[in-house]
């Protein structure tokens, strides 16, 4: 079995490029999977993961910092910091992420975070 920990440890890293590569983010992800970045309705499929995710890609990432993880089975857990820079204004999110794999890739990626901090860091 697949070690979910490790797993979703690799995914996050790979936000710490500036521009992480879409197809490389794709891959670790099945056919039929969901992602739902909360409050925005979720991502279905990995087509749509794809788009949502260039439309995240829009900012340059400054890296991920989880904070804390935990994992059982086939489900990840994990509240992490999220760096972003957009239009040379940087910005760092409180996020907790849930995540759920089957055979060794993620089937369900659920994002909790606040939308209105968010908002506020954007129009600083």
């Amino acid at each position: 079995m697949p070690d979910a920990d490790a797993i979703v440890t690799a995914f996050v890293k790979e936000f710490d490029a500036e521009q992480p590569d879409v197809g490389t983010l794709l891959a670790y992800f099945t056919d039929d999977a969901v992602y739902h970045n909360i409050p925005f309705p979720p991502a279905v499929g990995k087509e749509a993961i794809e788009t949502t995710l260039k439309g995240i890609m829009e900012m340059t990432s400054r890296g991920w910092e989880v904070k804390h993880q935990v994992a059982q089975g086939d489900v990840v857990l994990n509240e992490r910091v999220d760096r972003f820079e957009r239009d040379g204004k940087p910005m760092e999110i409180p996020v907790c992420g849930v995540f759920e794999l089957r055979d060794g890739k993620i089937v369900a990626w659920r994002d909790y975070f606040d939308y209105g901090m968010m908002q506020k860091q954007m129009a600083d």
